[in-house]
C-alpha cells in the first residue's frame, strides 16, 4: 500500500525556520522517519514538497492514477487560503489526514481556518515533527 506524504510552501526550511514553533528536525529527517515507520508498517512512503500550489495540486491528481491509498498533506500556509488545493483533495477522492507541526488553534487567528478540515478524515497538530507518525497512523487504521 502506497501513502502520499504532500509537504507545502516553505517547508524545505525545517531545521532553519522558526525552531522555536516548527522543531529543529530537517524535512529529510520527517521523511526518513515516515519511511522507516513506514517500512515497519507494511507501507511504502512517498514525499513530495513543494512552494508551489499548482505542483502540490499536479501531486495529487497523479496520486490517484499511481494507485495511491491515502495522503497525509502539511500544506503550510496554504491551509488558510487555498480554494483550489481544497478542491484537489476532494477531487481524487483519497482519503486524506491533514498534519502541522504546531497547533495552529494556538497560534494567530488567521491561521485557526483551514479550508481542507472539512475534505480530510481529521487533522493532528500541534506534536512537532511526531504529528507524521501519528497521522501515518491514523490514515491507516482508517484504511484497514
Amino acid at each position: 500500500m502506497d501513502i502520499l506524504v504532500l509537504h507545502g510552501p516553505n517547508l524545505n526550511l525545517l531545521g532553519v525556520r522558526e525552531p522555536g514553533v516548527y522543531g529543529s528536525e530537517t524535512l529529510d529527517d520527517i521523511n526518513g522517519r515516515l519511511v522507516a515507520l513506514g517500512a515497519e508498517l507494511g507501507v511504502e512512503i512517498r514525499h513530495f514538497q513543494s512552494n508551489h500550489e499548482g505542483a502540490l495540486i499536479d501531486r495529487i491528481h497523479a496520486a490517484r492514477e499511481e494507485g495511491v491509498r491515502g495522503l497525509l498533506i502539511n500544506p503550510g500556509g496554504l491551509t488558510h487560503t487555498s480554494v483550489a488545493l481544497r478542491d484537489a483533495v476532494a477531487g481524487v477522492g483519497l482519503p486524506a489526514v491533514e498534519v502541522h507541526l504546531s497547533n495552529i488553534y494556538a497560534r494567530e487567528e488567521f491561521r485557526h481556518h483551514s479550508y481542507l478540515a472539512p475534505v480530510v478524515l481529521g487533522q493532528i497538530c500541534g506534536f512537532g515533527a511526531d504529528s507524521y507518525l501519528l497521522a501515518l497512523r491514523a490514515i491507516l487504521l482508517k484504511l484497514k
